[in-house]
């Protein structure tokens, strides 16, 4: 199998297997535990949550580990936003993920004011009509750092420079971009960063928010107090540890990896444009994410390329793998400002570790013909 859809999941780093196993058969206490086997988890929580943070460039205490990606980003929305005293205001990007956006919208529907703010036709968000929108009772704004489906990559050092002067909290989903761009906090200008680990190498259902500390949170979970009250519940010490070691394990290639994703995703793009009739790329050509590259190919759907690229043993797929069985056309594509049907055709190519020049040229070889096929011609 020739498998493009790391932006789906990403497989686990060995070293990563290797950290948590002993976590998973030996180190098996509560790590709120006060005996021994207690200590001993929560030494390994310690220092997972140390190392997180020092990615970051962030303090220990301000990491609450969360189990994915999806939970981060509901905390920091619904979290921030009500325990900001300033007002009842949020302001979100149009090509926020679901877990972003689905939960901005239950905001409104619980009486807070929403607005969302527009992309041009590269995804890149719109920071004049943010400037506009922002209002003194705005308790939060959020802006993706890379985008899922298309892999633009937002200027959040201008997005800060409009919140920052106006003590604005601004939340960045780092989902995508934990794996390949700098996720150091103050160089970034955020205010809370969420990131899930399978998208890096860890384990699915394990991920983090962090949070500045001077941002109040009111936690989702309530209970035993854990994660110092923001996030109750017993923590999966072996899934943390595990995170850590996957974050420290992609920072550290990161530069090279973006390097040599970089070329295969060039000759990918170049490739299916010089070979498929009307292929459209959708997303930033500069602005992009390492090692994706996503299309639209006009009169031709989607779904049917896939099950052709599929029985030729490669694996992709046509957007966010968290709406996958939909029949929808893309939120974030409508928003570049395509039209729904051309939307309904996207395909998108992510590479990640396991990717080789050998896969980005099995993809050329077949793509032409199953786009000739999936398209009835």
């Amino acid at each position: 199998m020739t498998y493009l859809d790391h932006a789906a999941t990403s497989p686990p780093r060995r070293e990563v297997l290797e950290a948590v196993w002993p976590y998973l058969t030996q180190v098996t206490g509560n790590p709120s535990s006060a005996h021994e086997a207690g200590r001993a988890a929560k030494a390994g929580l310690d220092a997972a949550r140390q190392a997180i943070a020092d990615v970051l460039g962030a303090r220990p205490g301000e990491v609450v580990l969360t189990a994915g990606g999806t939970e981060a980003d509901n905390l920091a929305v619904t979290g921030i936003a009500t325990a900001a005293p300033r007002g009842r205001h949020v302001v979100v990007s149009a090509i926020e993920h679901p877990a972003v956006l689905e939960t901005a919208r239950a905001l409104r529907r619980s009486g807070f004011a929403l607005d969302v703010v527009g992309v041009d036709a590269d995804g890149v968000v719109d920071v004049e009509q943010l400037r506009a929108l922002v209002r003194p009772d705005t308790t939060l704004v959020s802006v993706m750092y890379a985008n899922n489906e298309i892999g633009t990559v937002q200027p959040l050092a201008e997005v800060s420079a409009v919140c920052r002067p106006l003590g604005v909290p601004l939340h960045t989903d780092a989902v995508q971009a934990a794996a390949h761009l700098p996720l150091d906090v103050d160089a970034l200008g955020v205010d809370a960063l969420s990131a899930s680990a399978h998208k890096f190498g860890g384990l699915r259902g394990a991920g983090f928010l962090w949070v500045r500390s001077s941002v109040p949170l009111e936690p989702l979970l309530h209970g035993g107090g854990q994660e110092r009250g923001r996030r109750s519940g017993t923590t999966d010490v072996a899934s943390a540890v595990g995170t850590a070691v996957a974050l420290h394990g992609a920072q550290a290639v990161r530069a090279a990896e973006a390097e040599r994703l970089t070329a295969l995703r060039e000759r990918l793009v170049e490739g299916v444009l010089a070979s498929v009739p009307g292929a459209r790329l959708t997303g930033s050509r500069t602005r992009r994410l390492p090692g994706h590259a996503s299309f639209c190919f006009a009169g031709v759907g989607g779904e049917a390329v896939l099950a052709e690229l599929e029985g030729h043993g490669i694996a992709c797929s046509s957007g966010s793998a968290c709406s996958a069985d939909s029949e929808d056309a893309s939120h974030v594509l409508l928003a570049t400002g395509l039209d729904a049907d051309l939307a309904r055709t996207a395909v998108r190519f992510t590479l990640g570790p396991t990717s080789t020049a050998e896969d980005v040229e099995a993809v050329l070889r077949v793509l032409p013909a199953a786009v000739r096929t999936a398209g009835g011609r």
